[in-house]
């Protein structure tokens, strides 16, 4: 199980508690955890990346392990204390303006 931890307003879009467990088939991959949670909470398709290019949105980041995994390759496997459950992947909803 992969534990993903979205911002507020996508879980209250997708009327979640705070984290989600999704099941993923290995290699874990964001683009695996991604496809995971659209086809769970269809809702959330287009949220996070683009639904044509499935891109990562501008203002969203991804973390794990305390490492910034936004512009990792989204078929890069991810940390291996999340692909076990240990450790969840934050979803976090980037600030911006000035």
């Amino acid at each position: 199980m992969i534990r993903v931890i979205l911002p507020a307003h996508l879980r209250n879009l997708a009327r979640l508690d705070l984290e989600v467990a999704l099941q993923v088939e290995a290699p874990a991959t964001q683009r695996a955890v991604l496809d995971a949670l659209e086809a769970s909470y269809p809702v959330l398709r287009g949220t996070i990346r683009d639904s044509a290019t499935q891109r990562r949105r501008p203002l969203v980041r991804f973390f794990a392990c305390q490492r910034d995994l936004s512009h990792e390759s989204p078929d890069s496997p991810l940390p291996e204390a999340v692909a076990t459950g240990r450790e969840p992947l934050l979803i976090i909803g980037a600030m911006a303006g000035g």
